[in-house]
């Protein structure tokens, strides 16, 4: 009775995390300075495409707080841009003044054309290089915010960025948007995400995150619910050996630090062990953090 109650609660809370709030910057030191005169406006551009673009069709009061860092790497002419992108996102922690981390993902193959003065309209029927992309990351922010609120609640968010990579990889301007084997790509993450190989871990996303919520009022509840996600992908580990999903590796990019600072005095004397075989990347983070 207590978990419906404080899950209907949570709902209710979840009803203000919808939309965006998105910070933009750039970084346009590579580029010749032609080109950073006519990226002067560029941010402000972006930042306002990504805040006014409707993806729901519910108004809310709170929006996500997310950014984007964009560092250009090239330019071919006026109007033909290479860029490197960092979008982080996040989301409050109920009756807490932190937030949670969601989203950290660094992607490094972005090819668009934009001129100066351009309007940017979202359509998502058809595919350009430039809003597309920023129309799949929103999406993305969006739907991975939903799945803490409520169990794969972001599934419709989720499909429409998958149409997307769809359109992406059958159009002329396929960087990045197609199957890949490099530790990152657009592809991967949401085709892993919609993928039933990986339902038991985003259906423990939602389980993962109450844990986070509950934990400053009740921590003997909450941080066995924290737990029980490496739980769930140690199964995984063990029936399969090395996790190679870009949507696991994408989480613990974002949520290695929150684990451990939940999970610093867990019980259990082998759950950093667990994550270091589960996640070898942040291996010697976990080692700093076991007894």
């Amino acid at each position: 009775m207590k978990y419906t109650v404080l899950f209907l609660l949570f709902l209710s809370f979840a009803a203000f995390a919808q939309e965006l709030n998105c910070r933009v910057e750039v970084n346009y030191q590579n580029l010749p300075v032609n080109n950073r005169e006519l990226l002067t406006e560029f941010a402000g551009v972006i930042e306002n495409y990504m805040n006014t673009t409707r993806y729901t069709n519910d108004d809310y009061a709170q929006k996500i707080d997310c950014s984007m860092s964009i560092f250009f790497t090239g330019a071919s002419s006026d109007v033909d841009y290479s860029a490197q992108i960092v979008v982080v996102s996040q989301r409050p922690i109920y009756k807490s003044t932190k937030n949670s981390p969601i989203l950290t993902v660094n992607d490094g193959q972005w090819q668009f054309k934009y001129q100066k003065g351009q309007a940017l309209y979202s359509n998502q029927t058809t595919f350009d290089p430039l809003t597309s992309f920023l129309d799949y990351y929103a999406l993305i922010i969006i739907g991975m915010d939903m799945d803490t609120f409520e169990l794969s609640g972001g599934t419709v968010y989720f499909k429409r960025a998958q149409d997307i990579v769809n359109l992406g990889s059958n159009s002329g301007s396929s960087l990045g948007w197609q199957s890949s084997s490099a530790t990152y790509s657009r592809w991967g993450l949401v085709n892993d995400i919609l993928s039933t190989t990986y339902s038991f871990f985003r259906n423990s996303i939602f389980d993962y995150h109450y844990g986070i919520d509950i934990f400053g009022q009740n921590k003997q509840l909450g941080q066995p619910k924290i737990a029980g996600l490496v739980n769930v992908l140690w199964v995984m580990y063990e029936k399969i050996g090395s996790i190679n999903s870009v949507y696991v590796r994408t989480f613990f990019d974002a949520k290695h630090g929150e684990l451990i600072d939940y999970l610093r005095d867990y019980p259990d004397p082998e759950l950093f062990s667990k994550l270091k075989k589960i996640d070898p990347p942040h291996s010697s983070k976990y080692d700093a953090a076991m007894p």
